[in-house]
């Protein structure tokens, strides 16, 4: 398998998308913020000190989105022509997301002592759910502006929340769905 963001003596680059046909590209992605119930029940009586947390972080996601190029090394600055962000209360996290890094410990192949951040508590029974749709009309995917408008909205959240709760915990975060391009459509579970 070859590796697009490098050259043939290893030297990074952005890739070449001059090649590919301009076609319409859609991404979707989602992703969660758990909290505490004290935060819960702020954010439904619009009392926290910060404002109005999932407006902001909506507004967050959108522009997080669209400073994707700048943040990401090597990702292409694109035109995007729709990006949608959703931002709702969860009261009932669904306590099956498998997380890979539920456990503390450290990694042996460094001297940075690493505490993996814990799973859903019983402290953490709900969560913000942020999902965002991203369109343009171009040459590459919109899969990273997605991920990138999820993101900037759930660490809105937090810095929004933290004065109540440091522990709550980000992620999952994953790509739903991606259409447009050479690969097609993809769809999560779908086996695509």
């Amino acid at each position: 398998m070859d590796l697009t963001h490098f050259d043939e003596h290893g030297n990074a680059w952005m890739v070449d998308v001059s090649h590919k046909a301009q076609t319409e590209r859609i991404a979707i992605a989602e992703g969660f913020i758990t909290i505490n119930d004290a935060i819960y029940e702020r954010i439904i009586a619009g009392t926290m000190k910060k404002g109005d947390v999932l407006s902001v972080a909506q507004l967050a996601g959108i522009m997080g989105a669209k400073q994707t190029s700048h943040l990401i090394p090597l990702c292409h600055p694109l035109m995007l022509t729709k990006v949608e962000v959703h931002c709702t209360l969860v009261d009932d996290i669904d306590r099956n997301i498998n997380h890979t890094s539920c456990e503390q410990g450290t990694n042996e192949n460094s001297s940075i002592s690493i505490v993996y951040p814990p799973c859903y508590d019983e402290l953490h029974t709900k969560a913000v759910k942020i999902i965002a749709a991203v369109k343009t009309t171009g040459q590459t995917g919109v899969e990273m502006e997605a991920l990138t408008a999820v993101q900037v909205g759930l660490l809105t959240v937090y810095d929004m929340c933290k004065a109540i709760d440091k522990t709550m915990v980000i992620g999952p975060t994953y790509l739903v769905e991606k259409d447009g391009g050479k690969n097609g459509h993809f769809i999560r579970n779908s086996g695509k």
